[in-house]
């Protein structure tokens, strides 16, 4: 069992599954809390800290897409897992597109939700508290350094207070985008395939959910690119994955977007 606690908040309608991943969370050393329908499950989503949301697609009262769209706009940065009996590849990206940080199809194995649980929770609590442990150690020591914030052309994103600002303009990103974000921009020019994104910000290499990291990089193209179909920044380099700008790369235009 591990240690270290905290509440899960799974809204799922199905009592038997809701169970079975209660059961597996209380292993985990986390509380799971429950709701049985759309509407219970955003009011408590929106009224408690949680360490995670799993969520499921088809609710009574508020789909889990509606659920994780409104939960989005007020709270960016809790991790969402959804859990779908979808097979349709367009409903999982329409998920992601909407904040979700991950998804499974169900049936799923118990062995895949708990490491699905175990990474989220884990990345996402090194990005909370580990950046505000190196923010401290940053104004200790009272100089730059690890804690100097990345500056690629006209775009900064600050690791220890969790800010990326494009222009001085600050950019609302999710936990995992911000990841995301901080893996390329620590190493501009270098490609990177899914696998290894999908391992490096969430922590598996379960195959077949290449879309995941898809749908995080169109998101932050979104947030970022003046005009996300010529990407100044996050480049795709095609039938390998994806490549951060070198700074003398992101020297806008003087056209509209200052894209290239």
């Amino acid at each position: 069992m591990e240690t270290g606690g905290g509440k899960v908040l799974v809204i799922e309608d199905d009592r038997e599954i809701a169970g079975l991943l209660a059961v597996h969370l209380a292993d985990m050393g986390l509380e799971p809390v429950h709701a049985w329908d759309g509407a219970a499950g955003l009011r408590l989503a929106l009224g408690g800290s949680w360490e995670l949301v799993v969520l499921d697609w088809m609710l009574p009262t508020l789909d889990g897409i509606s659920v994780c769209a409104e939960l989005r706009k007020k709270d960016p940065v809790t991790p969402i897992l959804m859990l779908t009996a979808k097979s349709d590849e367009i409903d999982r990206v329409l998920g992601l597109e909407l904040g979700a940080d991950d998804y499974m199809t169900k049936p799923f194995s118990v062995r895949e939700f708990a490491a699905r649980v175990k990474a989220l929770r884990r990345r996402s609590r090194a990005s909370r508290e580990g950046a505000g442990a190196e923010a401290d150690e940053a104004r200790g020591a009272g100089r730059e350094g690890e804690g100097a914030p990345l500056r690629i052309g006209e775009l900064e994103l600050d690791v220890p207070r969790h800010r990326v600002s494009l222009r001085g303009v600050p950019l609302e990103l999710t936990v995992k985008e911000f990841e995301l974000l901080a893996i390329f921009m620590k190493n501009p020019g270098r490609v990177f395939t899914r696998a290894e994104l999908l391992r490096l910000a969430w922590g598996y290499d379960f195959e077949g959910y290449e879309h995941t990291v898809n749908t995080h990089i169109n998101r932050i193209r979104n947030k970022l690119e003046g005009d996300p179909s010529r990407p100044r920044f996050l480049k795709t380099v095609w039938g390998l994955g994806y490549s951060f700008a070198e700074p003398a790369e992101t020297i806008p235009d003087a056209g509209a977007g200052g894209t290239r």
